[in-house]
């Protein structure tokens, strides 16, 4: 199980630079309000929040949420994402926290956040559970995680949808398609159908509270541009 989270590091290093390009023009896009709209049905007004962005890739996230006013932390296992994370908060004036670190066994203190944040990276986690517990411990009572993801596992034969020449499926090279199928089919061999499977361990984690949203991917891939994810993404918010 090591072994595949090597190997999603690495592919992740090939995808940085381009991945910072995209994120770039996602966050000067209409999708920046429809995310943000995404969040404030969640997020308490009434306090400062300290938010941790889990597998922060190269910060869309935790800029999104820093330019809100939130204290905000941005953590990744790829060395070049979090290069490149602090590249785009500089671009954008952004004073953010970026830091190396395994999204499954973090260096935090046990109730460090109020909230955590994280997009498209549960299901290359080679050992969920532990992240949940994990995430658990670190947040703070009534802190709420936000997960956003899909089952990319169960929708890899999925290719229904003709995407536009400029989206980034389409710039991925040769190779680094091929190595993407290869570590998702070893991923499926391990996880169980979602996002019933996360509520199940959310739960056995400690959580009080999992509501799932399977319509947030209508909302936010309303048209099929350079951003759209073919695959349906969903929403889980847990209560600690």
């Amino acid at each position: 199980m090591e072994r595949i989270k090597h190997r999603v590091t690495h592919y992740w290093s090939h995808r940085a630079e381009g991945f910072e390009t995209q994120r770039l023009r996602e966050y000067e896009s209409g999708k920046k309000e429809r995310w943000l709209a995404e969040f404030r049905k969640y997020l308490p007004q009434e306090r400062p929040l300290r938010i941790l962005d889990v597998g922060t890739g190269t910060g869309f996230f935790a800029c999104l949420l820093a330019e809100e006013g939130f204290d905000t932390v941005g953590i990744d296992l790829t060395p070049e994402m979090i290069e490149h994370a602090g590249h785009m908060a500089s671009v954008l004036g952004l004073n953010v926290e970026f830091q190396l670190m395994d999204a499954e066994q973090t260096d935090f203190e046990t109730e460090s956040f109020d909230v955590l944040v994280t997009r498209n990276l549960t299901w290359t986690l080679p050992h969920i559970a532990r992240a949940y517990r994990e995430w658990y411990r670190i947040l703070k009572p009534g802190g709420i995680l936000i997960n956003f993801d899909a089952d990319y596992c169960a929708a890899m034969d999925r290719d229904d949808v003709e995407l536009p020449e400029n989206h980034a499926h389409k710039l991925v090279s040769e190779y680094l398609t091929h190595e993407n199928e290869e570590i998702t089919m070893e991923l499926s061999a391990y996880e169980e159908p979602r996002p019933q499977w996360d509520v199940q361990l959310l739960v056995e984690a400690g959580f009080e509270r999992v509501l799932v949203d399977m319509g947030v991917y209508r909302r936010i891939y309303r048209e099929i541009d350079e951003f759209y994810n073919p695959t349906p993404i969903f929403a889980i918010v847990a209560y600690k």
